[in-house]
């Protein structure tokens, strides 16, 4: 299952949908944080079902919410992609690949050099406190497997703003497997991220 939390993301959601569709066979999933814009309509035309929240939750929350409809379906895995088109679908076979052999119980799509000097900075102190030797600590590119979405699924991983360090920290403190991939990332085409 592909998830995409979106918020106010009609300028890019149809083509990240669009291709996704056309590239994976399984069901895509748009989480609507409660969009003030055409997003969920847009979604829905483009080939994705829409769960819309009936609050804004933000984005681990509307990632949240789609692990559990993941868990709820029985999906074997899910990937999380941005709605702004950062992210490939082309990358997603490459996320699964390490899920499907066993390696890992989760993958992260990786592009460290994305981000800024004072970034680096900040994730170099992040993995020294942690002891988690990832190059890419928020990329929101990521697929899990079963065992990790019903993990991320329960209530004490149920807190805002968790995506990035809070959900790695989980994983590891319940002994999952934790994997990068390389992959490439693109501009934001329009606006700032909201989810």
């Amino acid at each position: 299952m592909i998830l995409i939390p979106a918020y106010n993301e009609a300028e890019s959601i149809q083509q990240v949908v669009t291709e996704a569709c056309r590239l994976r066979a399984e069901p895509v999933v748009v989480i609507d944080d409660c969009s003030t814009d055409n997003t969920a309509a847009l979604a829905k035309a483009s080939g994705a079902m829409v769960l819309r929240l009936p609050l804004r939750m933000g984005a681990w929350g509307a990632i949240q919410t789609g692990l559990r409809f993941a868990h709820r379906e029985g999906s074997a895995y899910a990937v999380t992609i941005d709605a702004d088109g950062q992210h490939d679908p082309h990358g997603i076979a490459a996320l699964l690949a390490p899920l499907a052999v066993g390696e890992a119980d989760v993958v992260i799509g990786a592009c460290p050099s994305r981000v800024s000097p004072a970034r680096r900075i900040a994730w170099r102190y992040f993995r020294w406190l942690s002891g988690i030797a990832l190059q890419d600590i928020t990329s929101g590119f990521r697929a899990y497997n079963r065992e990790a979405i019903g993990r991320l699924s329960r209530p004490e991983a149920t807190l805002l703003d968790y995506q990035d360090l809070g959900v790695l920290l989980i994983l590891r403190r319940h002994g999952l497997q934790i994997r990068e991939v390389e992959v490439a990332m693109q501009p934001r085409a329009n606006g700032k991220s909201h989810v």
